[in-house]
């Protein structure tokens, strides 16, 4: 048998017999695509409230998939394609239109415009996102950062409008203008170059892990007593991170050319 022979057996048998870790990342990916999908169907029924919470459980679940299927040793150019699909609807179709129907029905077609033009914005943000992940000439410090807003935040921010709404009973919220600015706002920043900050890499300390449960215990406490409110305190400090984000990577620039220059 010759080594081309033995090497498409292997591939066959690799198909054949698939491990069952392996296919839980893609498993994980696919449910945040039903919680998506949900979050347009609860949109559809006035459920506005289950509508975003559907996204919350979809964003979730996307920052979950990626670091099982490393954990597993389970990633996969197939998964890494699905995550991508599965955030374009999560985060680029359904907080789209979950707005359309809440408040741009109201403003004819210019309204409808403006939901295309999020939409549109998430995919290109996700395709620049897929092809800079084969960069590797890039930096070491580049894995620090995302360029521009990623998807899941971005459609957390679109829907601040809809968030601060279950609290504060203000009709001017639903405004088509007031939310035809968030639409605008947040898909030029999905397509920006404005540094965000990626907490992929991110290593916590030996002196730091107990106070860190404790933020995270505590952020779930208040999740599950007052979620819209801590909802949205965490998109305030979300937002509150561009300006030391933007001050980290000039600094990072700096550094290098600073060494490009002594080494010439």
């Amino acid at each position: 048998m010759t080594t081309a022979d033995e090497q498409k057996k292997k591939r066959t048998q690799r198909i054949r017999e698939l491990p069952f870790n392996r296919m839980i990342p893609n498993i994980v990916t696919l449910l945040a695509l039903s919680a998506g999908l949900t979050s347009i169907r609860f949109a559809l029924l006035d459920q506005w409230e289950h509508a975003v919470l559907s996204l919350v459980v979809a964003a979730i679940l996307d920052t979950i998939d990626g670091r099982v299927a490393r954990l597993l040793k389970g990633a996969s150019k197939f998964g890494a394609e699905l995550d991508s699909l599965s955030d374009f609807v999560c985060f680029g179709v359904a907080p789209a239109l979950i707005l359309y129907l809440w408040a741009m029905q109201d403003a004819g077609r210019p309204g409808w415009i403006l939901v295309m033009l999020f939409t549109m914005c998430c995919g290109l943000r996700l395709a620049r996102f897929n092809v800079a992940t084969d960069d590797d000439d890039a930096p070491a410090w580049k894995v620090h950062f995302f360029s521009g807003v990623p998807a899941p935040a971005g459609a957390g921010l679109v829907l601040i409008p809809m968030i601060i709404s279950f609290q504060v009973d203000a009709e001017i919220l639903r405004n088509p203008w007031i939310v035809s600015g968030f639409l605008f706002t947040v898909g030029a920043l999905l397509v920006s170059s404005v540094p965000t900050y990626s907490f992929k890499k991110l290593k916590i300390s030996r002196n730091w892990i107990m106070p860190t449960m404790l933020i995270v215990a505590g952020i779930a406490a208040f999740s599950v007593t007052v979620p819209w409110l801590t909802l949205s305190v965490v998109m305030a400090l979300y937002l509150s991170s561009f300006f030391f984000s933007i001050r980290a990577q000039h600094r990072f620039k700096l550094a290098d050319q600073t060494k490009d220059r002594i080494s010439n």
